[in-house]
């Protein structure tokens, strides 16, 4: 048995002695674009037990001194293929590197609590690395932190990087799942416009305060008319092509001839002159007096300074988590303005399904996605159920990820193809 273990081991250091000089080699010409990955000669795993019988193996090496260079050069491959989570089909190991006296996980695989679902890290071996294996869909992508020592950190092995309105978070991408292009502007495409921000004051009897706005007019608008329009809750997050990157969607599909020229109004719930103060809260949740801003103040301020068509089969309302809440509660109540509903990741409130389980269908078109992994999809589900046996015209999607921008970004270009495809 001895002698085996030996045999093993010498091939183990033999195969990192040239992945040692194939790293060396690589490191002056590392692409750092995180969206491209670096591919060369190394040690190829075919399969998530080989690649954790090799980790195995060396972190029980004896000799530290060995041990530490191999599993140095280990490491530094996984780094350079963007391995680091190692992921093999629906398999992932979590990995950090380093001396602490805890680590642990949080992200949307268990709602960013770090103590729940068993995401504690444990060492392997003799080594300094820490390790939690888990399975998720082959097609899943996760935001997610390393919480070290208490302390919340992004994971410094790993590259890919998803914002979100507080910030970057690390990003777990599964084995399938499939970047989504029409957020990279395609080249040569033809830019819209997108104007500073613009203040409105509302009346008293809506809001009684200034909100500020933008405008995004297609490219050639100047000879164009009679264009849809699409007004878009959070709209600072979305028109950030960190988060939403709605512009160069919509540039993208334009220029594709995916979706005709439209208008995009997006809508900014921080109060104008103080970031700080996001009115969101308060204006998405079932308010009246919001909804009243939008259809009756903001769409006619809109109607009367842009070349607007101003059908509600032509009008959208977007929004995400309780923007989403928002699109549902604004199309059941201003449905004469608003035909076409967009939602994604709707935090609904029971009373909202129930509005429209009791109500006789209304003239509206309603796209809806959710998330799977710890997102809205419980109450998804029961508006999608009250949707469909009004005989809404609907289109719902469910994916593989959480309550995140990239789950939101990556499903922009749907509603906008369902509400406004090219003729």
């Amino acid at each position: 048995m001895k002698s085996i273990i030996n045999r093993n081991l010498m091939l183990l250091i033999a195969s990192l002695a040239f992945l040692t000089v194939a790293i060396s080699c690589q490191k002056e010409n590392n692409n750092p674009d995180d969206n491209q990955v670096d591919i060369y000669a190394y040690k190829k795993f075919f399969s998530f037990a080989d690649f954790r019988r090799t980790l195995d193996t060396i972190a029980a090496i004896s000799n530290e001194d060995l041990r530490l260079e191999m599993m140095d050069s280990f490491w530094d491959s996984l780094k350079i293929n963007k391995q680091i989570p190692f992921v093999f089909n629906d398999s992932v190991a979590f990995l950090y590197k380093g001396t602490a006296t805890s680590i642990k996980w949080a992200g949307d695989f268990n709602s960013w609590n770090p103590d729940y679902g068993n995401f504690t890290g444990v060492k392997v071996g003799k080594s300094d690395v820490w390790i939690v294996v888990k399975t998720f869909p082959v097609d899943a992508r996760l935001d997610y932190k390393i919480v070290k020592n208490g302390s919340w950190i992004l994971d410094p092995a790993n590259t890919f990087r998803q914002y979100s309105g507080f910030g970057p978070n690390s990003e777990l991408r599964m084995s399938q799942w499939v970047f989504p292009e029409e957020t990279i502007l395609i080249e040569g495409a033809n830019r819209g416009t997108l104007s500073d921000n613009i203040l409105i004051e509302s009346i008293p009897q809506n809001l009684g305060y200034s909100l500020n706005y933008k405008v995004y007019t297609p490219f050639g608008y100047d000879d164009l008319q009679d264009l849809p329009v699409v007004y878009v809750t959070d709209g600072h997050e979305y028109a950030d092509d960190k988060l939403g990157a709605m512009l160069i969607v919509m540039d993208n599909l334009i220029h594709q001839a995916i979706i005709k020229p439209i208008i995009a109004v997006f809508i900014d719930p921080r109060e104008p002159g103080n970031n700080s103060h996001n009115r969101r809260m308060t204006e998405y949740i079932e308010n009246i007096k919001f909804a009243n801003f939008v259809a009756d103040e903001l769409v006619t301020t809109i109607d009367a300074n842009y070349k607007t068509n101003s059908s509600p089969e032509n009008r959208a309302i977007l929004g995400t988590s309780l923007g989403g809440w928002n699109s549902a509660f604004l199309g059941f109540n201003r449905s004469e303005t608003f035909h076409l509903i967009g939602i994604h990741s709707p935090a609904f409130g029971e009373d909202i399904i129930r509005a429209y389980s009791n109500a006789e269908k209304l003239p509206l078109k309603i796209f809806m996605s959710t998330g799977v992994i710890f997102d809205t999809e419980v109450r998804a589900r029961e508006m999608k159920i009250v949707f469909q046996s009004k005989q809404y015209p609907l289109h719902y999607i469910e994916v593989n990820e959480g309550h995140s921008w990239g789950n939101w970004r990556a499903l922009i270009d749907e509603p906008l193809i369902f509400f406004f495809p090219a003729p």
